[in-house]
């Protein structure tokens, strides 16, 4: 059973105070966009999870217990009670690995789908978003695509209105960076600029109007208006040639450039396909980022192709 699931990218991530419990709490708009990784099922002969990989990421794919897919394949045996399960998982992997897009979480919601289809347990899909929200904060968007507000630590979704296709060209960098180490950052940096890290001395983070308002008109002009995230500085701060990789996608015209979630990927709005393209060869050409893609948003979520 083969399942595609997108990529994401984040029009606002507000966040919170360090709460005691070590997380914190999210304003979190998801737009879900044309870049896909293919979670593919069969049965297998041998026990447990058995992973493989393709594509332009692969060679980054862990092909052990601590890939989100095998979890998740794990987390639907166990509660349809079928023991230890029998089943190769292959990703085609084409969303960048590290890189704030949510490939992990999207492969994770991709096995949840596939193994529900290849063992036929019909999981309602209540269900199978519950067991997303245990896998991790991004897995339940993964599922659902489209636009959503994510609130919590991200995982109770709100579905909202899009009213037209978003054009969008994701700059890749070279590695990773760590999400926890991001949080660290954002921390260090609120508490070095004398604001406070904690909850009592950050808001309560509150979902944009004008974020929700130029999804609803499909104004892209007014949504490169609206673009925040607060992690943006604590990505900057940790990978600071990001700062150049987002001044060349404005200079070549993008309408607005932000780091996509914890980064280091690079998200820029553009007003068209046609300048998405220009964008995209011109961020190549400009020597900031590895390579560069253009996707348009919003689109699906976790889809069994069969």
């Amino acid at each position: 059973m083969r399942v595609r699931v997108p990529a994401k990218v984040n029009v606002q991530l507000a966040v919170g105070g360090l709460r005691p419990d070590g997380f914190h709490g999210l304003a979190n708009i998801f737009l879900a966009v044309g870049l896909h990784d293919t979670v593919t099922a069969s049965p297998s002969e041998t026990d447990g999870v058995t992973l493989s990989a393709s594509g332009p990421f692969a060679r980054r794919v862990p092909l052990d217990g601590t890939n989100l897919a095998a979890r998740a394949a794990r987390l639907l045996a166990e509660r349809h009670g079928l023991g230890e399960p029998r089943v190769r998982l292959h990703i085609a992997k084409d969303i960048p690995i590290a890189g704030g897009m949510a490939g992990g979480s999207a492969d994770a919601a991709g096995a949840l789908v596939a193994c529900d289809a290849l063992w036929g347990t019909g999981t309602p899909r209540e269900e199978l978003l519950e067991m997303c929200a245990e896998l991790g904060s991004d897995v339940p968007f993964s599922l659902l695509g489209g636009a959503a507000l994510g609130q919590g630590r991200g995982e109770l979704l709100t579905p909202l209105v899009t009213g037209g296709a978003f054009h969008w060209v994701f700059a890749v960098a070279d590695g990773g960076l760590s999400t926890p180490a991001v949080y660290r950052e954002c921390d260090r940096l609120r508490e070095e600029e004398g604001t406070g890290a904690d909850v009592a001395a950050v808001p309560e983070p509150e979902p944009s109007a004008a974020v929700v308002e130029a999804l609803a008109s499909g104004d892209a002009r007014a949504l490169a208006a609206a673009l925040t995230n607060d992690l943006q500085a604590a990505a900057v701060s940790l990978r600071p040639a990001l700062a150049d990789t987002l001044a060349a996608g404005t200079a070549a015209g993008a309408l607005a450039g932000i780091v996509s979630g914890s980064g280091p990927t690079c998200a820029f709005l553009t007003g068209d396909a046609e300048s998405a393209t220009a964008v995209a060869e011109a961020l190549v050409a400009s020597g900031t980022c590895r390579a560069a893609y253009p996707a348009t948003g919003p689109a699906p979520g976790a889809t069994l192709l069969g």
